[in-house]
């Protein structure tokens, strides 16, 4: 699975990318996760707000930070 956390840097880009990690190893998923902050890159994904959350090529969460519980759910669905 690959995971890409959008953002720029920010406190709440930060997070969603520790919750991430932390969801990763809760579900025992093997992931890779990149944090991507290129402004282009972002916009590519049309991607408005961040953060945001990119599962396998598709904007999953964008402009908030969902919990690890959330995330996990989110990520073994897939």
């Amino acid at each position: 699975m690959e995971i890409k956390v959008l953002g720029s840097g920010c406190a709440k880009c930060n997070q969603l990318e520790e919750a991430t990690k932390q969801a990763v190893a809760r579900a025992g998923i093997d992931a890779q996760i990149e944090k991507v902050t290129d402004v282009v890159q972002i916009m590519g994904y049309g991607v408005m707000t961040t953060p945001a959350l990119v599962v396998d090529g598709r904007v999953r969460v964008a402009g908030r930070v969902p919990s690890v519980e959330d995330i996990a759910a989110l990520l073994t669905r897939e």
